[in-house]
């Protein structure tokens, strides 16, 4: 199983933000689980780094995204995905739009977020993170 985290996943797990930490840290740990890859974009880790910065301060975010790279696997951006971002005329925010084109390229089966209804034009499945945990089988 393929998931895509977007950037308020890392932010809630980087800064303990409740109620979500409990949410985002359970999907986090599926990364131990045999069949489970969890993708985020660099898009997300930079967004990250800055909002736990800001709470933590440079060097403390820095170990913490160290920690949470340990678990996840960084996506590819390239070229091709931001025109598309751009171009596609259903989406209206680029940065979702590269961040979902980022994973459809590594065909992630999932997007999980916080934001769903910013990813309305998806064609794979959008979900919160408690909402998945819910509501899909894991391997």
């Amino acid at each position: 199983m393929r998931l895509f985290l977007d950037a308020n996943l890392l932010v809630a797990v980087l800064n303990k933000e409740y109620p979500l930490f409990n949410y985002a840290a359970k999907v986090l740990s599926l990364s131990d689980r045999k069949g489970v890859t969890l993708f985020i974009s660099p898009v997300s880790a930079a967004i990250a780094f800055y909002f736990a910065s800001k709470k933590s301060g440079d060097a403390l975010a820095k170990r913490k995204l160290n920690l949470l790279l340990e678990h996840v696997t960084v996506s590819t951006i390239n070229h091709e995905m931001t025109v598309k971002a751009i171009e596609q005329p259903r989406v209206h925010d680029v940065e979702d739009g590269i961040q979902y084109f980022s994973a459809m390229h590594h065909r992630c089966e999932y997007l999980l977020t916080e934001n769903v209804e910013d990813f309305y034009f998806s064609d794979i499945p959008v979900m919160r993170a408690d909402d998945f945990l819910k509501n899909v089988p894991l391997p």
